[in-house]
């Protein structure tokens, strides 16, 4: 049976732009203060999680609220297939030109936090399943859609789906959190605490950075007045726009302006916790502190002997993501990807031989690899190439992480689309509605 599925998925587009607007201006980054066992990330993730619940109940589909670290939508019966995508979203940081969570729509785009990544491809996928539920067209089979609660902070969300619930893997799955036509192979994740015992003379506190898997692009340093610090800062950054000196009497406020970006992705970004830290190594002629901004300069590991390169995940990246500092130590929280030939372990010996403080492992992530002429990688790709027509882009690995690494037998596909910058996890992050459209008739078909 033949399907044209941009027909299919037409009728749905008013409703569809609305939803996802709806689900933009619920704020849902996690909030530690109004974490409780009803609501384990916080009010507003607890607040679009039911929105979904509702949502998928009003269209007819069977809702789980899984304690609400999940919203499972499924109809169907038979065989597994699964869609994971997750509606929490990293904090606001930077200047916008719309409001965070406005869902503002100019020139066919939707601007807010969360338009790309990822509650715009979820509810792309929402309304590509409730086409074919309406259309009598999920039979023989089961399909069920989740939301996750705390992706962005590691995906305890499906953990506790998976491992507490007892939620059963599908026989396919894929996630709609990356970028078409789709993702084969993904680098390991792991992150570090690097700490260093210092006393920094005049410095009271340095503090910079929001998520650790996102570029610093703001950094803040409470120093002590000086009539020369100004002229050292001008002659350091060359550009005034560069940095912003507060006088506060006895003590100023400095703070150093960057480019924030991906995790994944140091190099697309400028951090300003390391330009801090590497302005106050200058200025106080502080060997310590020139050592750590350099370790940290090269993003990919030169600087510190930790390069690793893979044949099909490329390249290791180092982000420092937090900065802190109190009058005792110096911390710095680093997001570490790691290519198929590069064992954490083995980095993680190689830094603490280095003898720049402390090095505390959070944890060792694992890289994913699929064979990219299995058929659950060709089906989808045929899927993609036969509703945009696009038969020239190739399948990629990437440096990101997504939740193709806590499902069996899943990938992740879609919903960015080639030569697009949706600005994920920078201001101003956007969707372009017509990418939007085609999402829903490809996660259809």
């Amino acid at each position: 049976m033949s399907i044209d599925y941009k027909k299919l998925v037409k009728p749905y587009e008013k409703e569809a732009i609305k939803t996802l607007q709806d689900v933009i201006r619920i704020n849902s980054v996690y909030d530690k203060d109004t974490a409780c066992a009803k609501a384990p990330f916080g009010k507003g993730v607890a607040e679009v999680l039911e929105y979904l619940a509702k949502l998928g109940e009003n269209a007819g589909f069977n809702v789980d609220r899984c304690d609400g670290y999940c919203t499972e939508i499924s109809f169907g019966e038979g065989q597994l297939i699964s869609i994971f995508a997750h509606a929490d979203v990293v904090p606001i940081s930077g200047t916008w030109e719309h409001e965070p969570f406005s869902g503002d729509i100019e020139n066919n785009i939707i601007y807010g936090r969360g338009a790309s990544d990822d509650k715009g491809p979820g509810i792309a996928s929402f309304f590509a399943l409730k086409a074919l539920k309406d259309n009598g067209l999920i039979d023989g089979y089961k399909v069920n859609l989740v939301f996750g609660g705390d992706e962005e902070r590691g995906g305890s969300c499906l953990n506790h789906y998976f491992h507490k619930l007892n939620k059963p893997y599908p026989l396919y799955g894929f996630t709609p959190d990356a970028t078409f036509p789709l993702i084969y192979g993904e680098k390991g994740i792991s992150r570090y605490e690097h700490t260093l015992s210092i006393d920094i003379p005049g410095v009271k506190e340095i503090k910079g950075g929001f998520v650790c898997n996102a570029v610093i692009d703001e950094a803040h340093c409470i120093i002590k007045h000086d009539e020369e610090l100004f002229i050292a800062c001008k002659n350091f950054f060359g550009d005034i726009s560069k940095f912003e000196l507060i006088l506060n009497g006895e003590d100023d406020e400095l703070i150093v302006y960057g480019k924030t970006a991906h995790g994944s992705m140091p190099e697309a970004g400028i951090n300003a916790g390391i330009l801090l830290i590497k302005f106050l190594g200058t200025y106080l002629n502080n060997e310590e502190l020139l050592k750590i901004a350099n370790a940290y300069e090269d993003v990919n590991g030169r600087n510190i002997d930790c390069f690793f390169e893979g044949q099909y995940l490329h390249k290791t990246t180092y982000n420092v993501g937090l900065l802190s500092y109190m009058g005792t130590s110096l911390k710095l929280t680093v997001d570490f990807r790691h290519p198929e030939n590069c064992d954490p372990r083995v980095v993680e010996q190689r830094l603490k031989s280095l003898n720049l403080g402390e090095i505390k492992f959070l944890g060792y992530g694992e890289y994913l690899l699929i064979d990219p002429n299995s058929k659950m990688v060709q089906t989808l790709l045929k899927s993609y190439q036969d509703e945009s027509l696009d038969v020239n882009t190739p399948i990629i690995t990437i440096g990101g992480g997504t939740y193709a690494k806590e499902c069996k037998n899943t990938i992740a596909f879609g919903g960015s689309f080639p030569g697009r910058n949706d600005k994920i996890h920078e201001p101003n992050e956007e969707f372009h509605l017509e990418d939007f459209i085609s999402s829903m008739s490809i996660y259809a078909h």
